[in-house]
């Protein structure tokens, strides 16, 4: 639990860090102990193989392991500074993976060694298992290997989550991914879209070509999630799955209410093209869209925040998650604007409701 100050009271809340990264200590652990043949000798990239490095390092300073290992792969460690230094209460686990990959059964291999690795390390985990809840991971340019993945864990009784990377080759409404979004309504479980480490196949960040610096990066990658949201409404995903829910995993949740009245302007005046979703498209929002993010964006310390905050119902759609242990990762400090009920969504009641967790129950037991 962490104190948390509205300008006239501090009160004691639960946390829930809905975006905690793991990893593999090195990838001869992956390869030794976890990825078999004829997958184990194969060549794919590291995590560190990406477009752009952050300046400084990518990862906080104190996050490997004792005896060196990659950070956020030590479970002591990683428990420590959650639960210990940082008041969280309960942490969902996000995998990285290697994103799309050209041999799409390397891919799944990859994304299943990941599953096979956090279950059995952290969600079985004898102190900490308890304190942890999983994503799974999918590869969705394999949508056989993807439901056997869902089908293995599905009934995990810590497994939450499915989660899928952002750098996809095509937009996620589009056919091809329907079985895998039935499966997920199936299991009960949300999907998470997260932006790749180690790359396999990656498109440019903007539609227009490379950025040139990390920051500009950063400022754009999210972008994408829009995409995928607003291809998902207008090909009547959510209307086909009422029970779908999609978690946009890396903040821009203050680009939602701009878009979103951009698309019911133009979209909603050409019915005839998508008979398939007939609703406005910001009423496919609530109940099937969900962010998560370690410092609000949008406008800061300001007496609208919290107004704004509230527009298209983002107060009930985002979620705190620390991205731990990227060199960004923060603690849930929200602008004194929001209102209490506010705090207390982003803090831990958006997630518990969405990923079924009873925080105040864990939270009192330790």
């Amino acid at each position: 639990m962490i104190d948390l100050n509205d300008g006239t009271q501090t009160v004691s809340v639960p946390v829930i860090d809905a975006s905690v990264h793991i990893f593999f200590g090195s990838n001869k652990d992956l390869r030794k102990n976890f990825l078999r043949e004829p997958f184990s000798s194969r060549g794919f990239p590291d995590y560190e193989m990406d477009w752009y490095g952050a300046p400084g390092g990518e990862y906080a300073k104190g996050t490997q392991g004792a005896d060196g290992q990659y950070p956020g792969s030590d479970v002591a460690t990683v428990a420590e500074h959650l639960f210990t230094d940082r008041g969280v209460d309960v942490a969902v686990l996000h995998p990285m993976t290697r994103g799309i990959m050209p041999d799409r059964h390397l891919g799944t291999a990859i994304a299943a060694a990941h599953n096979e690795m956090m279950v059995t390390r952290w969600l079985e985990h004898d102190e900490y298992g308890a304190r942890f809840r999983g994503t799974i991971r999918v590869n969705p340019d394999d949508i056989t290997g993807a439901l056997r993945e869902i089908e293995k864990y599905r009934d995990h009784p810590r497994v939450v989550q499915i989660g899928v990377p952002l750098q996809s080759r095509e937009l996620y409404g589009k056919p091809q991914y329907w079985p895998l979004w039935e499966a997920a309504v199936d299991a009960g479980l949300p999907v998470a879209v997260h932006i790749e480490v180690g790359n396999g196949i990656m498109l440019s960040p903007t539609p227009s070509g490379a950025a040139r610096t990390y920051e500009q990066y950063l400022g754009f990658m999210s972008l994408n999630y829009l995409y995928h949201l607003m291809n998902m409404i207008a090909e009547g995903v959510f209307e086909r799955y009422d029970g779908l829910k999609m978690v946009w995993a890396d903040g821009a949740a203050d680009m939602l209410t701009p878009f979103m009245w951009r698309m019911d302007c133009f979209g909603r005046p050409h019915l005839e093209q998508t008979p398939w979703a007939p609703k406005m498209p910001s009423d496919y929002l609530a109940g099937h869209t969900y962010f998560i993010s370690s410092g609000l964006d949008g406008p800061g310390d300001v007496e609208y925040a919290g107004e704004w905050l509230d527009f298209t119902g983002k107060d009930r759609m985002t979620m705190f998650g620390s991205s731990y242990p990227h060199w960004n990762m923060q603690q849930p400090t929200f602008a004194s604007a929001l209102t209490g009920e506010q705090r207390m969504r982003l803090c831990w009641r958006n997630a518990a409701e969405l990923y079924g967790i009873d925080v105040a129950a864990d939270a009192l037991a330790h």
